[in-house]
């Protein structure tokens, strides 16, 4: 924790941050992928020791709506970084993203949370960079995939640095070719990383970790410069099938449309399936195009799935 007397800003702060797909299929614990589809936080510093938590839309039934509030306890954090905690904090929050889907909602509110507490603070750029959002939101949420991807926006690629013995989060922005969009395929069920990563095997044959590992690197590419190689770089020998009990519609699904020909992959650790493609399609088109392929209409609603046509975000939390 910094020594420094803060100024608080007498005003609210706002900002917003976009949900996230990880993995992209071969890319397990390294890719993700910002989506147009945006969680929104407002704050104020109180005199009183009082949390003031509000939440809407998703997933406002289920988290916490005191001190414990993902958000509040990702501020919090931030303050002692920067050197001095307030007392008490107001919070309103309007999500957007789903919870327990793969999309990133937790990383979605510890960044929001991060970044709430340097807009509330005069000067908060000069006590709290971006880089140390990345290294603080990786200690919140324990991997640094989605949390890359909501800060920076775009494209990501995220590792784990130990100096001296402290695991630090890191990551790099990879320029997203403009011709890409994303179809998502949001299931009724949910399932928790926790449970998704205890199916994971100890081991994986060597053989499918090299070709993981050379898909994985081709994925840099193919978002980039040459998206036809989507369909290619998506596939994945790492996680996808060994998880299939914990989603086995959306690995249904996944298969299906590969064989379509569609890069179909499960988003993060499920059961949510990303799409990416580059069809010239309005959006009505592009969701009924790969609804047919669930047994639904394609009208949104896909057998158990609703499908959204989403924008890829160019920016991170903002």
């Amino acid at each position: 924790m910094a020594n420094n007397r803060l100024t608080f800003k007498a005003q609210m702060a706002q900002v917003s941050v976009p949900a996230s797909s990880a993995n992209l299929g071969s890319g397990f614990d390294a890719f993700a992928i910002a989506l147009d589809l945006r969680d929104r936080y407002a704050a104020q510093i109180l005199d009183e020791a009082i949390f003031d938590v509000d939440v809407t839309g998703e997933g406002a039934d289920e988290v916490k709506k005191d001190k414990n509030n993902l958000v509040i306890k990702a501020m919090m954090r931030g303050f002692e970084y920067m050197g001095q905690k307030p007392k008490g904090i107001a919070l309103r929050a309007l999500n957007s993203t789903p919870h327990g889907k793969g999309l990133g909602s937790s990383s979605s509110a510890i960044v929001g949370g991060l970044a709430l507490a340097r807009e509330l603070v005069l000067g908060g750029e000069e006590y709290m960079s971006n880089d140390d959002i990345m290294l603080l939101a990786t200690e919140l949420e324990g991997h640094p995939d989605n949390v890359a991807a909501a800060l920076r926006g775009g494209a990501t690629i995220a590792w784990i640095d130990d100096v001296m013995g402290i695991k630090a989060g890191r990551s790099i922005s990879i320029p997203v070719n403009p011709a890409i969009k994303a179809v998502l395929f949001v299931p009724e069920n949910s399932l928790s990383t926790s449970k998704a990563r205890k199916l994971l095997p100890a081991t994986v044959p060597h053989t499918e970790a090299a070709t993981n590992a050379a898909h994985a690197a081709l994925l840099s590419v193919a978002l980039s410069t040459h998206p036809e190689l989507l369909f290619t770089a998506t596939e994945d020998f790492l996680h996808q099938s060994y998880r299939r009990s914990g989603y086995p519609k959306s690995m249904e699904l996944v298969e299906k449309l590969r064989k379509e020909g569609y890069a179909a992959t499960i988003s993060g650790a499920g059961p949510s399936v990303l799409v990416l493609h580059t069809g010239e399609h309005e959006a009505g088109e592009v969701i009924a195009q790969l609804g047919s392929h669930t047994g639904g209409s394609g009208t949104g609603e896909s057998s158990g799935f609703t499908a959204l046509n989403l924008a890829i975000s160019r920016s991170g939390v903002e």
